[in-house]
Formats: C-alpha cells, sequence, structure tokens
C-alpha cells in the first residue's frame, strides 16, 4: 500500500490483493490492519449528518402529507398501477380519496383534495414532494409567462392557492418519511389484501382499497396530541367542485363556440346580446366530467364529458420554442423579452420595417 498501490481506496486494494497478489481477505480486515499500521484511508468518510425525528402536529388538519406510490400491486395479475393518497400528520390515518390510477397526475391529487374537503374540511398546508404535477419544473414559458417574468402554477398549485392551503415542498424523500412509511406498510398488507381477494383490474384494486382503508385507521391511527380538529370550514360561497377542477383559458370562436378536446360548445349570446368573440373565457373540467365556461362568476355553459383521466396537453407554442427551432447553429437563442427590447430600440433605425418583419429576421437568424 505504500508502494504499488498508492492511492488505492481500501475497497480497491483489497480487490487488487485478491486478483494480482492472491491475497484474500474481507475489506474490513485489511482496513483493520493498514489503520494499525498508520496508513490513512485514502478518502476520509463523511460523518452522518445528524437529523432529528420531527414531531407531529398537535391537531388533526394542520398538515397533510401525499404522495403517489408506483408499484406492482397487482402482482403481474394486471396493470402496473399507482397509489394516489394523503395521511393527516397528526393521526397518521389515510384521508378519504385514495385511489389507484395508471399514472401519478394532478387529476389524483386533485381527487384526494376535494374528496378530503368535502369530508373534513380545509387543511392549513400539505407536505410534497417537487413532483411535476404539483410544483413547475420545467422551462416551458408561454409569450404571456414571458412578458409577466413567471410561470403560471400547475392545476394543484391553483386550487390550493384559492383555497389558501401552505404548500410545503420536502428536499428529500427521509423529510416526508411518515407517508414513504404508509407506501412501505400498504406495499406489505394491502398487496397480500389484493391477492386474497383475487383483484385484476383498476376497479377492483379500488373496490378492495375502499373496504380496507377502515381497517388500516383503525389499526394503524393514533390519538392526535390535541383532540380539537383544526380543519377550517369552507367559506360560504366558495365551490370546492369549480376550484378543485382543471382550468383553462380557451379564447372563444368566431362562432361563439369555445372548442375543447374534440368537441365545440356553443355559448349563449349575452344578456345585452353582445358577442363572445376573440375573448377568453374560464373553462373548467369538473372531475365529475362536467364542463363549465364562465365569464368572472357568471356560468354561461354546462356540458357533459368523460370524466378526466389526466390533464389535456394544451400547451401553445411559444416564441422561445419557435426561436429553437428556427435560429441558426451557433447563434444565441432570444427570449421573448430580448426580441421585443431589440426592436424598440431600432425601430427608430429603420421606420419602414414592420414589427413582424423584425421578428421574423430575429427568430431565423438573419439579423
Amino acid at each position: 500500500m505504500r508502494t504499488t498501490y498508492v492511492g488505492f481506496n481500501d475497497h480497491h486494494f483489497t480487490e487488487k490483493l485478491a486478483e494480482d497478489e492472491d491475497i484474500v481477505l474481507s475489506c474490513s480486515t485489511v482496513r483493520r490492519i493498514l489503520r494499525a499500521a498508520d496508513v490513512a484511508a485514502v478518502r476520509k468518510r463523511r460523518r452522518r449528518k445528524y437529523r432529528s425525528r420531527r414531531e407531529r402536529r398537535p391537531q388533526a388538519g394542520l398538515m397533510l402529507l401525499w404522495d403517489g406510490s408506483p408499484h406492482d400491486w397487482l402482482e403481474g395479475r394486471g396493470p402496473r398501477l399507482c397509489l394516489m393518497g394523503a395521511i393527516d400528520d397528526a393521526t397518521g390515518e389515510i384521508m378519504p380519496g385514495a385511489h389507484f390510477v395508471e399514472n401519478e397526475g394532478a387529476v389524483g391529487y386533485l381527487r384526494v383534495l376535494l374528496a378530503t374537503i368535502k369530508k373534513h374540511g380545509l387543511p392549513w398546508s400539505i407536505y410534497m414532494d417537487r413532483h411535476s404535477s404539483l410544483r413547475r419544473n420545467d422551462d416551458h414559458w408561454t409569450q404571456e409567462e414571458e412578458l409577466a417574468g413567471r410561470q403560471d402554477p400547475t392545476q394543484v398549485e391553483r386550487a390550493m392557492r384559492a383555497l389558501e392551503i401552505e404548500p410545503i415542498y420536502a428536499l428529500s424523500p427521509e423529510a416526508k418519511g411518515r407517508i414513504e412509511r404508509l407506501w412501505a406498510t400498504l406495499q406489505d398488507r394491502l398487496v397480500s389484501e389484493l391477492r386474497l381477494a383475487g383483484a385484476r383490474t383498476l376497479e377492483e384494486a379500488n373496490a378492495v382499497l375502499e373496504a380496507y382503508t377502515p381497517k388500516f385507521n383503525r389499526r394503524f391511527g393514533v390519538q392526535a396530541e390535541n383532540p380539537q380538529n383544526a380543519w377550517r370550514i369552507v367559506p360560504p360561497g366558495i365551490d370546492v367542485d369549480r376550484i378543485c377542477s382543471l382550468y383553462f383559458t380557451p379564447t372563444v370562436n368566431c362562432d361563439n363556440t369555445v372548442s375543447f378536446e374534440g368537441t365545440a360548445f356553443q355559448l349563449p349570446p349575452a344578456p345585452n346580446q353582445e358577442s363572445y368573440a376573440r375573448r377568453r373565457v374560464e373553462l373548467r373540467l369538473l372531475l365529475s366530467g362536467e364542463v363549465r365556461v364562465y365569464t368572472g362568476d357568471c356560468q354561461i355553459v354546462c356540458a357533459k364529458i368523460a370524466a378526466p383521466k389526466r390533464v389535456p396537453r394544451r400547451h401553445k407554442p411559444c416564441l422561445r420554442s419557435r426561436a429553437k427551432k428556427h435560429a441558426t447553429p451557433g447563434k444565441n437563442v432570444l427570449t421573448f423579452k430580448e426580441i421585443v427590447r431589440k426592436i424598440r430600440n431600432q425601430r427608430g433605425k429603420n421606420k419602414e420595417l414592420t414589427s413582424a418583419d423584425r421578428i421574423t429576421e430575429l427568430l431565423t437568424g438573419t439579423d
């Protein structure tokens, strides 16, 4: 170790002894011999970071923890599923609305939130990871976002802001260890219950879960330190079905229709017979499959379609995306803000050139 194998770490040195020197020893024995001979380790082991156990919240409703658990819940008898659920930090009980889905997503989280609110009320905060359904992690910017200087919230973020629920983002799986331990318990016990019931489909798995949840809460639920609940009452006039839904802002077509998921919804004339054409309206796709169109707080359309399983992809191509697509190799890609700034600076230099021509030049890299 002081000559031929200088700089080798203990594990690597142990392997070389067995391969090249025909000396077979365990790594712990080699380490003990080296330290006794005052041969220091090449890499110093980092001390384990001190972590303290986070105490439970004293009252039910102060904080929830939610997550999704992709797993082979049906053990090959059916499709691979993801269990969406939440637990109360004070009691450890599974909240209403836990269900199986094909993939973790915003619709699953909104279903859990809506069922919990209708059964118990509004929680004060929710502890969660940084899944893309819960927090924007992408670099997609629309033109409106470029001008505003911030990204729009996700569907779940929007609902939580409207309900004044504080989001708490975990920086590691250990930080939300209580719900991680819940998944470990369910992947043992619930899998066995599903096997015993012979569940093979998503619907059968959800039926078993619904029957098992009360048994789990009786077995593993604990008494909160303060028996008085902290759930908030939903304020009068707040439509939680509208808030816990998918939000879109389409533009009304010239024939006063709104197109959504291949269906055109006809808007009735305004009270003063005014047209809605080319206006932005608020479209809500409820978890029940109901479609509502609003102008402000006035509901003007209500129709029924299939209940959503995911958030429809309705991103419009943004100026940044087009810039990347048409940019000349080796040139910097401009953001929408930079394009507008350059146009304003050069308006005085070439007044005959229109803004559209300038944007075309900047996007194609001819500037």
